[in-house]
């Protein structure tokens, strides 16, 4: 599986990390040319931009809070990107709303960053129908098909 991978100028160290921890996932490092003053969106874009165009399964984002990134990363067609903050929100993130791009704050725990991206890249998206309904609104919403308002 490939899964593209992206920080703003906060946590670089923290994702080469977990690049390095996480080594049965092929990662694509989306942001080899941070500055001290690059700007999140910019490294969300990069990464939603691969999923959408199939190079990647998978995408994530992580930046100070990954409020911003999260934002950024929603604003592209096609993703559902989660904020996560725990190993059960990453699990129900991909569970429940096939959520595509997980966005994460590099100040938490490193071995709890592993386990959430762990989690969120091995959960299967479910296949009950109350959550595939759910995702299908959310997906003619965005693209203008949704009649129920």
């Amino acid at each position: 599986m490939k899964v593209a991978i992206a920080t703003d100028h906060n946590g670089v160290n923290e994702k080469k990390e977990l690049i390095k921890r996480i080594n049965e996932i092929e990662f694509i490092d989306l942001s080899t040319d941070n500055t001290p003053i690059d700007d999140y969106p910019d490294f969300a874009f990069r990464v939603c931009k691969s999923v959408i165009n199939k190079e990647v399964e998978l995408g994530i984002l992580m930046c100070g809070t990954g409020i911003g990134m999260s934002i950024a990363a929603n604003k592209v067609k096609g993703i559902r990107c989660a904020h996560c903050s725990s190993i059960e929100q990453a699990r129900l993130a991909r569970e429940h709303n096939n959520a595509n791009v997980l966005a994460l704050s590099y100040k938490q725990d490193l071995n709890e960053l592993e386990q959430m991206i762990k989690e969120f890249i091995n959960t299967k998206p479910s296949t009950e129908e109350r959550h595939i309904r759910r995702v299908n609104k959310i997906i003619n919403y965005e693209e203008g098909t949704y009649n129920e308002l």
